[in-house]
């Protein structure tokens, strides 16, 4: 299950990714700038991973590398490190470090803790100033 949202998300089928978690779930983003909700819902995860068609074209490729899993002692979680893998418009890469603490059962994600580096996705999606205008707007 793990792979599958990772490489989805990676490969942009932001359409079957809502699918694969429980129709009742709880997926936070600890490390979200500005901070989220936690995504309580299959129609929340749908929302979420929803791109908008104008910023769709704007996304850099990307692809999933660096893939750790570790297994522990509860047979539904793993936690595992990994990292998305841009590649921007000169060509050059820029890797954004993660780190998901899932629980899967019956098949379906019912729980996860996503980390990732808001920092270096913002400026690896080429996107720092909306990061920094939420900042500002946040402090104001």
């Amino acid at each position: 299950m793990f792979l599958r949202l990772v490489h989805g998300v990676a490969d942009g089928n932001s359409s079957e990714l809502p699918d694969l978690y429980g129709e009742v779930t709880d997926v936070r983003h600890p490390m979200a700038t500005p901070e989220s909700e936690p995504l309580t819902s299959r129609r929340a995860l749908r929302e979420h991973f929803t791109v908008p068609p104008e910023m769709r074209e704007s996304l850099p490729q990307r692809s999933v590398v660096d893939v750790v899993v570790h297994e522990t002692a509860d047979p539904e979680v793993i936690v595992a490190e990994f990292a998305y893998e841009f590649t921007l418009p000169d060509d050059s890469r820029s890797k954004v470090p993660c780190v998901f603490v899932m629980r899967v059962r019956d098949g379906q994600i019912i729980e996860s803790r996503d980390y990732i580096d808001p920092i270096r996705t913002y400026t690896a999606r080429g996107d720092l100033d909306r990061l920094l205008a939420s900042l500002r707007k946040g402090v104001s």
